[in-house]
Parts: C-alpha cells; structure tokens; sequence
C-alpha cells in the first residue's frame, strides 16, 4: 500500500519514514502520543505538519493494522 503521508528516501535521513513535504520523522508523533502528550502539542511543536496529516497517518496504520489481524 503506498501512502499518502509517508514518505522514506533513503537520501533523506537515512530512510526514515517522514511526513510527506517535511523532514519530521513519523517515530516523533509516536513518542509524543506515547508520553501522553497531545496531537495539538505534537502540531505546535511542528508546524510544517497538518492535522490532516497526523489523522491520515493514524487512519493508515489502522487500517493496516486491522488488515494484518
């Protein structure tokens, strides 16, 4: 499945998987959800990612998620 919001280059980052159009790593919005924080935290803290990226990259892990279950 190729995703709309993800994006891994391996001449950017070393392949990290990034939100598209910026070099914020998908890793950084786990961790921030992880120590309880809040998508709106996530969002201030990285302005270069929307609200409907973060929502997208959700929807596209569940989905994926409950594809493999």
């Amino acid at each position: 499945m190729k995703s709309s919001v993800i994006v891994s280059d391996p001449e950017i980052m070393g392949g990290t998987p990034m939100f598209r159009g910026t070099r914020v790593p998908m890793q950084t919005l786990i961790d921030y959800l992880e120590s309880g924080q809040s998508i709106s935290d996530f969002l201030e803290g990285f302005p270069t990612v929307t609200r409907d990226q973060v929502i997208a990259f959700l929807e596209e892990t569940k989905e994926r998620f409950l594809a493999s279950a």
